[in-house]
């Protein structure tokens, strides 16, 4: 049994491009865990009778210009010179990263705006400045 390249979770649409270098890409979701938005894009012609949208599908590399669309009703095979795979990381890249720490002078100056703005004499200060900052 051959390895899935990608495995979607739900719903997947499919884009066909007649024209240019890539002419099927596959977007869906994907990965281990919570899942990424993932695209699949092949140099080479859509195969025919694939459906617009499918759901739960697996793609298999069966040569190294043979490939296996997989869903629960059909298989359809692609003949292509190349696939390329993205996966958006950036939610989980965030995540782990810790937080930039506000600067101090920052912090303070938010913490004056917002003592004045919650006073009438404090509003009429803040507006003040206003006009003498135009």
């Amino acid at each position: 049994m051959l390895k899935p390249l990608v495995a979607f979770h739900g719903a997947v649409a499919v884009q066909r491009q007649s024209a240019g270098a890539l002419g099927l890409t596959l977007i869906g979701a994907a990965g281990e865990g919570p899942a990424e938005p993932t695209s699949l894009a092949f140099s080479g012609k859509a195969p025919e009778g694939l459906p617009e949208a499918l759901a739960d599908l697996k793609v298999v590399a069966a040569g190294a210009t043979r490939y296996l669309l997989e869903s629960a009703a059909r298989e359809w095979p692609l003949q292509a010179a190349a696939a390329h795979l993205h996966h958006d990381v950036g939610t989980a890249f965030c995540r782990a990263l810790p937080p930039r720490r506000v600067p101090l002078a920052k912090r303070c100056l938010w913490a004056l705006v917002l003592t004045l703005a919650a006073s009438r004499s404090g509003l009429a200060v803040l507006a003040a400045l206003r006009r003498q900052g135009k």
